[in-house]
C-alpha cells in the first residue's frame, strides 16, 4: 500500500468522523451556481513522508503527475503569476483578462531582496544557502506577504517552505494554511516532494523527509459522496520515482526530466466541482 494513500484515507476518515462544520457561519467560497460552499474540517493536520522510502502519490485515484510538476515549475522556476505561462487550466478561475493572478505565488518568489552577500530572490537565496550555508536554520521561503495581499486574486494556500540539512540529507516542512483534501492534497504532496528532490540534487544532497503541516484540512459538502467512495478503494504499492541525474542546474529542469514507473491507480470518473 502506498503510504500517501494510507495517510490520505486516515485523514479523510478523521475529518468526516470528528471534524467541525462551518454551516453556522457565512463563508467566502461559493459553488458555480452561487450556493455557499461549506466544509467539514480538522485543524492542525501533520503528515510526514520519508522520500528515501517511497514517492508520495495516491493510487486510489490518478494524480496528474506531469501537470503537478508543470505548476510547480510555473511557480518556483518561472516565478510567474500569469496563466499564459502554464500548460493547464488550474488557475483560470483566479486570473484577470490579462491572465494575471495578481502579486501571488510565483510573483513573490521572483522579488529580489538585498542581503549582505548580494541581491537574491527567494529561490536563488535558498539555492545559495544550500550550497554555501547548509547548516543555516534560516533557509525559508514565504509567499504570504501582507503588504501585497490586497493585490492577490487568491491568498497563497501552500505559503511557506522551511529547508533543513541534516548531515547530507535535505528535509523540508511545507506549511499550508488551507487545503481542499479532494482536489489538492495529492498534487501538493507530489509537487513539494519533487521540489525537495530537485533542490537536493543540484545542491549535492539527498532528499529526506517532507513534513506537511495543514492548518485547515477540509472536505467540501459537495465532495463528501466522492470522498466516501474514494477511500473505499484498495491502494496499490507506491510507484518508482525517477529524476534525470544529469541535471545540476535548478533552472534547467523540465517536466520531461521526471517520471513515475509502475504507477498503478484506480479509475476516477468523477467531475469534481471547484469552489471559488
Amino acid at each position: 500500500m502506498s503510504y500517501a494513500d494510507q495517510l490520505f484515507i486516515e485523514n479523510c476518515k478523521d475529518i468526516l468522523a470528528n471534524g467541525t462544520w462551518d454551516t453556522d457561519y457565512e463563508v467566502r467560497p461559493v459553488w458555480e451556481d452561487g450556493t455557499p460552499a461549506h466544509t467539514i474540517k480538522k485543524f492542525g493536520v501533520v503528515n510526514r513522508y520519508d522520500l528515501r522510502k517511497e514517492f508520495p502519490v495516491l493510487t486510489i485515484r490518478r494524480t496528474a503527475f506531469k501537470t503537478s510538476i508543470d505548476e510547480l515549475l510555473w511557480i518556483w522556476q518561472k516565478k510567474s503569476n500569469n496563466i499564459h505561462d502554464l500548460n493547464s487550466h488550474i488557475w483560470d478561475s483566479w486570473a484577470d483578462e490579462t491572465g494575471s493572478i495578481g502579486k501571488a505565488y510565483g510573483y513573490q518568489l521572483g522579488v529580489k531582496h538585498q542581503y549582505k552577500e548580494g541581491e537574491f530572490d527567494q529561490v536563488d537565496r535558498i539555492l545559495y544557502d544550500l550550497k554555501h550555508n547548509p547548516t543555516s536554520r534560516r533557509i525559508i521561503s514565504s509567499l504570504y506577504n501582507h503588504h501585497d495581499l490586497h493585490e492577490m486574486n487568491l491568498y497563497p494556500c501552500a505559503y511557506s517552505m522551511t529547508f533543513n540539512v541534516s548531515g547530507r540529507v535535505l528535509n523540508g516542512i511545507l506549511n499550508q494554511r488551507s487545503q481542499d483534501m479532494l482536489t489538492a492534497n495529492s498534487m501538493n504532496i507530489c509537487q513539494y516532494a519533487v521540489l525537495l528532490h530537485m533542490f537536493a540534487q543540484v545542491s549535492g544532497l539527498e532528499a529526506g523527509e517532507l513534513v506537511h503541516v495543514i492548518a485547515d484540512a477540509h472536505i467540501y459538502d459537495r465532495h463528501i459522496p466522492v470522498v466516501e467512495q474514494l477511500i473505499q478503494e484498495t491502494p496499490y504499492a507506491a510507484p518508482e520515482f525517477h529524476m534525470d541525474k544529469s541535471v545540476d542546474d535548478f533552472y534547467k529542469f523540465t517536466t520531461d526530466h521526471f517520471s513515475l514507473e509502475n504507477y498503478q491507480y484506480h479509475p476516477f470518473n468523477y467531475k469534481i466541482p471547484v469552489a471559488i
